[in-house]
Parts: C-alpha cells; sequence; structure tokens
C-alpha cells in the first residue's frame, strides 16, 4: 500500500467584516481596561503603598484603629440601611397600587414619582433646608416630632428616601407586574383570604424584586457624596471623608484605604444581587395568563389615597425648591425674582459651567450610546476571540458596582501621574465623557444585551448563507430594530451624565466646572438660593430633553416600528 499523503491542515480565511468585528471587539476591551480596571488598580496600588517606614497594610490598620473613622464606617451602614427599611415597604405599596388596583391616572402619578431623577440628590437637601432647617418653613413641625434640626442623621436619611425612592419603584413595577392569574384563580377557588393570598403568592412571586430593590437602595445611600455633604453636619459617612481625606487634607494614601471599604459594601451588594438573579425563575411561562386587576371600591379609594399622599410629598419636596430659587430673600421678601438666577449664572459666573454640563451630557450620549450597543452588538451577534469575550462581560458588569466617588479618586491616581501616556487627558471635558460612561455603562450594556437576545439569530444566519455582510445586516435589520432601545439608552446617558457629582467632583477644572458641581460650592459659600436655583436649572433642562426624546421617539416609531402593529 503506498503511504498515506499528509495534507497541511486547511486554513478558512477570514472574512474582513469578522476582523473588523474583532477590532471592536478588542477597542471595546481597551477602553474598559483604561476607564476602569486601571483606575481600580491604581487605588489599591496607592492604599498599599510604603510610605516612612510603614508597610500598606499598616494604612488599613491605622484606618480601623481611628475611632473617628470607623464611626464614619458605621454612620454609613446604618444610615443606609434604615434608608433601606423605610423605602422599600413604601415602593413596594406603590408599585402595589400602580399593578393590583384600578385606581384613576396611574400613568400621571408614576410620572410624578419620577421627578427626583431629572435633579441631582442635592435638590432634596436642599429643599429640606428651606422646609426644616433653621428659617424652615415648617421648622416647628419638625421639632414637634421630637428633632432637634434637620442637619445630621435625620436630614440625610430624610433627603435620601426622596433621592432613592423612584429607583426602588422602578424595580418592584416589573416584579409585581410579572404575575400569573392562574394562581389567584386557584386561590379564588380554593377560598383563600386575601391577606393569606397574599404572602404565599404576592410577596414568593415578588421576592427577588424586593431584594434588588433593597440591595440597589443601599448601595445608592451609601455611597452618595451630595446629600451628606449638604446636611449632614457633623454627621461624618465615608463618602465625606474620602472628599475630606483628598481635597482638604491631600491626604491620597489614607483616602484611598477609604475608598476602598466604600467599594466594599457596593461590591457585596453587587455579588448578593448577581447570585440572587441566577436562582430567579420565570414567573410567566407560555401558558402564563396575565394578571389583570379588578375593580374594587375600597381597595381603589385607599390606594389612590395613599399614592396622593405620596405625590404630594414628592411635590412637596420639589415644589419648595422651585418656590426658593425664585423668593427675593429667604424668609422676609417671598416676592418672585430672578435674582438667585442672576446671582448663578451671571454674578458667579456659572453660566458657562451649565453650557459643560449639556456638553457633557451631550457628549455622553452619543458616546456612550454608541459604546454600549458596539459593545453589546460584538458580543451577541458576531463570533471569535473567545478567550476575551467572558474578560469584556465582567468589564461590563463591573462598573455597577464601583461607586462614583471611588471610579473619580481612581482617575486622579491614574490620569494624574507623569508616566501615564494619557496624563493629558487629566482636568479635559474628555475625561469627564469617559468617566461618566463608564460609570454608568452596566445600566445601558444591559438593556441592550436584552434588546439583541430578543432578536432571532436565523436573521445572521440566513446573511451568511446569502453572503451578505454582516454589517449590511446591523445597518437593514439590527439597528432599526433597535432604535426605540437606543434612545431611552441615549436618555438614560443625558439624564444621569447632567445630574452625577460623585464621579466628577475630582476631576473638574476652573474650564470645565459642571453645574451640578457648582451646586455644592455654591451651597458650601453659604448662598443656598443660588445652589436652588442651579438645581432647578438641571432639572428643567433634563425635562425638556426628556421631552424632547419622547417626541422623537414617537417619529422613530412611526417610521421604522411599522412591523410591530398588527
Amino acid at each position: 500500500m503506498e503511504a498515506a499523503v499528509r495534507l497541511p491542515p486547511v486554513r478558512l480565511q477570514v472574512h474582513w467584516t469578522e476582523r473588523a468585528a474583532h477590532g471592536v471587539l478588542v477597542a471595546v476591551a481597551l477602553l474598559l481596561l483604561v476607564g476602569l480596571l486601571l483606575p481600580l488598580g491604581a487605588i489599591l496600588s496607592q492604599a498599599l503603598q510604603e510610605a516612612e517606614g510603614r508597610s500598606g497594610w499598616q494604612h488599613f490598620r491605622s484606618y480601623l484603629a481611628s475611632p473617628a473613622l470607623l464611626g464614619s464606617l458605621w454612620n454609613s451602614v446604618w444610615v443606609s440601611a434604615l434608608v433601606t427599611v423605610i423605602v422599600i415597604p413604601l415602593a413596594f405599596a406603590f408599585a402595589y397600587a400602580l399593578t393590583r388596583s384600578c385606581m384613576p391616572a396611574k400613568g400621571l402619578l408614576r410620572s410624578i414619582t419620577l421627578l427626583p431623577l431629572l435633579a441631582p440628590s442635592l435638590l432634596s437637601a436642599i429643599s429640606l433646608i428651606y422646609w426644616f432647617g433653621n428659617q424652615g418653613a415648617a421648622r416647628g413641625l419638625w421639632q414637634a416630632l421630637g428633632f432637634d434640626g434637620i442637619y445630621g442623621a435625620p436630614g440625610i436619611v430624610l433627603a435620601e428616601c426622596f433621592a432613592t425612592f423612584p429607583h426602588a419603584l422602578m424595580i418592584l413595577v416589573t416584579a409585581l407586574s410579572l404575575a400569573d392569574a392562574r394562581l389567584y384563580e386557584a386561590a379564588d377557588a380554593m377560598g383563600t383570604r386575601t391577606v393569606r393570598r397574599f404572602f404565599t403568592i404576592t410577596l414568593p412571586g415578588a421576592k427577588y424584586g424586593l431584594i434588588s430593590a433593597s440591595l440597589v437602595v443601599f448601595t445608592l445611600v451609601i455611597t452618595d457624596f451630595g446629600i451628606p455633604k449638604v446636611v449632614g453636619g457633623n454627621f461624618n459617612v465615608l463618602a465625606t471623608d474620602v472628599f475630606k481625606l483628598v481635597i482638604g487634607q491631600q491626604d491620597f494614601q489614607r483616602g484611598a484605604v477609604v475608598a476602598l471599604l466604600l467599594l466594599a459594601p457596593a461590591a457585596f451588594t453587587f455579588a448578593v444581587d448577581h447570585v440572587v438573579q441566577r436562582r430567579q425563575t420565570a414567573m410567566l411561562g407560555a401558558r402564563a395568563v396575565a394578571l389583570v386587576p379588578r375593580p374594587a371600591r375600597g381597595f381603589d379609594a385607599a390606594m389612590t389615597a395613599y399614592c396622593l399622599l405620596v405625590c404630594a410629598l414628592m411635590l412637596a419636596m420639589f415644589g419648595m425648591a422651585v418656590f426658593a430659587s425664585f423668593a427675593k430673600f429667604w424668609p422676609y421678601n417671598l416676592t418672585p425674582s430672578l435674582d438667585h438666577y442672576t446671582a448663578g449664572i451671571v454674578d458667579a459666573e456659572l453660566g458657562g459651567a451649565v453650557l459643560n454640563s449639556v456638553l457633557l451630557a451631550a457628549c455622553t450620549a452619543v458616546a456612550g450610546t454608541v459604546l454600549v450597543f458596539l459593545g453589546a452588538w460584538v458580543l451577541e451577534k458576531t463570533r471569535g476571540l473567545d478567550a476575551l469575550r467572558p474578560v469584556v462581560r465582567l468589564m461590563a458588569m463591573l462598573p455597577m458596582a464601583v461607586p462614583g466617588l471611588v471610579l473619580g479618586l481612581g482617575y486622579i491616581f491614574f490620569f494624574n501621574t507623569p508616566w501615564n501616556p494619557l496624563n493629558g487627558l487629566y482636568q479635559t471635558l474628555a475625561l469627564l465623557v469617559l468617566c461618566t460612561v463608564v460609570h454608568f455603562y452596566t445600566t445601558g450594556h444591559l438593556t441592550m444585551v436584552t434588546a439583541l437576545k430578543a432578536i432571532d439569530g436565523e436573521f445572521e444566519a440566513v446573511s451568511a448563507s446569502l453572503k451578505v455582510s454582516m454589517f449590511t445586516t446591523l445597518r437593514r435589520v439590527t439597528l432599526p430594530i433597535c432604535l426605540p432601545v437606543l434612545l431611552d439608552v441615549s436618555r438614560y446617558f443625558f439624564i444621569n451624565a447632567m445630574t452625577t457629582i460623585s464621579a466628577v467632583v475630582f476631576l473638574y477644572s476652573p474650564d470645565t466646572r459642571l453645574a451640578s458641581v457648582a451646586i455644592l460650592n455654591l451651597d458650601e459659600a453659604g448662598d443656598t438660593g443660588a445652589a436652588a436655583a442651579m438645581a432647578v436649572l438641571i432639572a428643567g433642562t433634563s425635562a425638556v430633553v426628556t421631552l424632547l426624546y419622547l417626541l422623537l421617539g414617537r417619529w422613530v416609531e412611526r417610521r421604522t416600528q411599522r412591523w410591530r402593529r398588527r
């Protein structure tokens, strides 16, 4: 027999479009590496750096041995836990009213609860000062409740409840809307009482939403910087300690230690939430029947009264900031005037700060949406570079567990070093855009991944069999289908970039001052009226842009989403 002829292995030629997709994946990985992992590594390096004969671990020991700083850690934990215990039942009751009652004007009531998302968290703190401060309109009521003043833990808890309520509500509304009516019909057939049905069907069905909402609220409170800075007084928390150590005392090593401790609770809650989501089972099966609430006069009236009370408190908090921003001289001359707006925009020369915020938000909305979409698309709709894909997925999820204050401090340590070739980006608008995009990357990424997973992979398979470029499929199929989601992600980036404080408070320069940070500076200078005016201006800008996005969304739906209509 003739010897078998060994042929060289056949190497399939990789099409240029696949190489381009691989290049996009590598670019996204490098951007997340530079914008997230390396700054976090710089914080760890700074915290463990030896100084004056002391090892890095001694910085942690000295911190834990300091009663004052250890007290800040305890204050952060118990205040965050208290806010969570207060907000979750209130938000659950509101979500229950929206999904299980037939009360009127549900859309209007839910829109009112979203008002805190349009303004920086500082707005609630400023409103509390005008309501219950030393010259507050309802100071007597606050003292009658047994509180000496609004500054300290009571003010932080009350303001954080206002700021975090819409975040918990959105999660709980989603959890309660995924209910199978067949379970309730079976319970009715067996004569189950309403209370027993609530504890055996409703609560178990919403337990994952309750856990996720609790973790989100806890993380938002423990990492928030603006509210404790304005109404905290002498009540110290971890977030304000980082600011004082870095800005006030220039103690970067101890500031890095506190930043790592601030990162720990957020990372822990993120890990718990990840485990909970993995154990979550589908609530709506293929044969499920959507639960439609039945009219019940007494229950609907009670739910309406409760939601009206919550919305009244929301409007009172938001309306006080608007009213105070126009009051000429609080509390002696309440004549409407534009003096505070003039003092903030003209006299304090903060008109440029407002324009910088709008420019930052616009750049973040465009760059963040493009980056999130390309990152999600190459992960879900392309193949190759299998070793890199899990790393990119992990980096895309990490920003959710990193507080903005920690990320901003990491940018100082990483970008403000002479040896770094990217040092030229420090204190520029480009770096602020990068920090903001990375800070809010995870939510946009999860939203886009969900939308892309809903598109059948047969589109790409058919395109490949017809030798149609994947980029042609992207342009003619994927993009038109995902346009409404892209607009939602872009709006999310814009509003958060307008209102963020913690992520950028360390990174701005005199030329890149932002309106949200200007609120903090005006309040520190004692010009609370101008601070309120700036907060209202940000909220108004966010509201106008939200309206424009809604109008653009309707136009896009008419032009590109006709296939959804029957």
